[in-house]
């Protein structure tokens, strides 16, 4: 067995490696191959990937894997106290299934306690206090993507075991990564925080190249391994939890652990032309991005447009802003409340949204709901498609870096502030209650052909993802449309300049944040039809924009390809140049059964 594509960005870096004026130049073709392909966003994670799929595993069990070693490589970003979500795509049948794997609040905090603890609206929390974290919801989400979609070749121990060695052996830390830890550390720092010693070495975040290890974290990792979710939802893991909660004034009980659950649920879509995309319901703000995309759909004139023009990005915007609020308007826990999404998605409820908007300049307030809170996040998004032809779209999140903050006493992981999504306005559907899971905005996708289920299983397209909070329904679309309307292979997709639609709850305006590479007269347009804007966005700044990955099957982006040439259905992967990551390929020999 042999891989092909192990292909690293080139950057333009001051002599320390961390200069402000990081290019994020990619400088780099999409990664082609036949017989399985990984995406992620750090090197060594795709190879722990990779090595599954060597070793006989499937999409499912490659996500695992992967999700284990970034948790290990990434621990800003990622981890085991966080929430994950899972798309699975069943070469065999053509189903798509997913996994809702998000937590949530103890049972005790009901938003009649947070008021009781002086808390409201208007004096929220810190989003790094303990009243922020959720049940975690990770561990229980990447067993059950092992038992509902794996192989069931591998252990659970076999899939977590590079993962394993990642954190006793220790790995150089990545450019971009190391980055965001000490940026990560200097914000809980500033509020008054500590981060736990497990994620540190000598008190500090690590530099980049300097080796980390992780010897509490092999620890849980093994135990859950060998015991599955108990390992990690009772017993030694679990207790250390609740005692660093109760410790810094969180509720959070053994019960509430013990009693959490994944939920099986089955995608939502919207069909684009010949395509279709594939989201989680809510909690999940999949939702946002099939809004976006069904108000775009009444702009069939955007590739005459131009990419990244001016009438292109204030079409763009408006469509972010009208699905945003819909989102903030109607999207929380469905077991809390009840969600009218047959109505959102109808293609003639976008019609009308598309009518608010007005070519020549911003749209009045009127006609839109104002967004509640609006926050960044640090989120690991990445992809696989096996030699069968099965693939997974995975994404993983503590929300903003390393969440709270707080280390449950050696166990190796941070635990996640999801809570700070809520709010706390009595009677607002996203409100805070005892059991209950938040507006969440981690989002993985997949995209198909738009055939009914009365013809041929529908047919892969496309797994993709862009992590980032908020950005990433925005991502989805953008570089979705950068391929369906401009002709952009995969890594040009995910090259090219984005722009970002950020609304500030203090100022109760809206900003368009477009990244460098946009051009000067088109953010002076912008400004001059009503638009605040940020421009340009350069540097470490650029990560706000998301980072993304993407595996697609067949070259069907590409307007001069022909059918005659796109077989064999060859795989084509991007990862993103504002990441430390890479796609890799993967040569199946002749001892297995490939699909393609």
């Amino acid at each position: 067995d042999v891989f092909c594509g192990l292909l690293f960005s080139l950057r333009a870096v001051s002599d320390c490696g961390m200069d402000t004026e990081f290019t994020f130049n990619s400088r780099r073709s999409p990664v082609v191959c036949l017989h399985g392909c990984v995406a992620t966003s750090q090197p060594l994670a795709s190879t722990v990937g990779l090595d599954i799929l060597k070793r006989g595993g499937n999409a499912a069990d490659a996500a695992v894997a992967i999700a284990a070693a970034l948790a290990v490589t990434e621990p800003c970003s990622t981890g085991l106290g966080g929430d994950a979500f899972c798309l699975f795509y069943s070469a065999d049948t053509g189903e798509i299934q997913g996994i809702n794997g998000s937590g949530r609040t103890a049972c005790a905090q009901t938003l009649d306690f947070m008021e009781s603890r002086g808390y409201s609206t208007e004096s929220p929390p810190s989003v790094f206090d303990a009243l922020n974290v959720t049940v975690p919801g990770a561990a229980a989400c990447w067993c059950d993507t092992k038992e509902l979609f794996g192989s069931q070749k591998l252990s659970l121990q076999e899939i977590l075991s590079g993962a394993v060695e990642l954190a006793e052996l220790g790995f150089p830390v990545a450019e971009v990564t190391a980055h965001h830890w000490a940026d990560n550390v200097a914000a809980l720092r500033d509020a008054g925080k500590k981060l736990g010693d497990d994620l540190l070495i000598d008190g500090h975040a690590p530099k980049s190249g300097e080796v980390f290890k992780n010897p509490a974290l092999a620890r849980t990792l093994k135990e859950l391994g060998e015991h599955g979710k108990p390992g990690f939802y009772q017993g030694r893991v679990a207790k250390a939890i609740v005692d660093v909660i109760s410790k810094d004034g969180g509720v959070m009980t053994l019960d509430d652990l013990r009693s959490h659950n994944s939920e099986v649920t089955t995608p939502i879509s919207t069909e684009y032309k010949s395509t279709r995309l594939w989201e989680l319901p809510p909690n999940s703000q999949g939702l946002v991005a099939l809004l976006l995309l069904n108000i775009l759909e009444n702009f069939p004139q955007l590739r005459a447009t131009g990419h990244n023009s001016s009438d292109y990005i204030h079409v763009f915007v408006e469509a972010v802003r009208l699905a945003q609020t819909d989102g903030l308007c109607y999207l929380g826990d469905p077991a809390h409340t009840s969600i009218p999404l047959e109505t959102l998605l109808d293609k003639s409820y976008s019609s009308q949204r598309a009518q608010l908007i007005i070519m020549d300049s911003v749209g009045s307030d009127d006609n839109q709901t104002k967004p509640g809170p609006i926050t960044a996040s640090d989120t690991v998004y990445f992809c696989i498609i096996d030699s069968h032809g099965n693939a997974c779209s995975f994404v993983n999140s503590t929300y903003m870096g390393f969440g709270t903050g707080l280390v449950p006493d050696g166990c190796g992981f941070s635990l996640q502030n999801r809570g700070a999504n809520f709010s706390l306005h009595r009677g607002h559907i996203n409100c805070i209650a005892g059991g209950k899971r938040s507006y969440h905005t981690i989002i993985p996708a997949l995209l198909t052909d738009s055939v009914t289920k009365s013809q041929k299983p529908q047919q892969l397209l496309a797994a993709l993802g862009v992590m980032g909070g908020f950005m990433q329904p925005q991502g989805h679309v953008q570089v979705l449309l950068n391929m369906m309307e401009f002709g952009m292979n995969p890594q040009q997709a995910l090259d090219a300049p984005r722009v970002f639609v950020q609304y500030d709850q203090k100022s109760g305006q809206w900003f368009v944040n477009l990244e460098e590479g946009i051009e000067q007269e088109v953010a002076e347009e912008l400004r001059r039809r009503g638009h605040k804007v940020n421009w340009p966005v350069t540097g470490h700044q650029r990560s706000q924009f998301g980072r993304g990955q993407i595996i697609t099957v067949g070259d069907w982006w590409n307007p001069s390809a022909t059918q005659a040439s796109r077989l064999p259905r060859v795989l084509w992967a991007g990862s993103d140049p504002r990441a430390d990551g890479c796609a890799l390929g993967y040569y199946c020999n002749h001892k297995h059964n490939c699909f393609f």
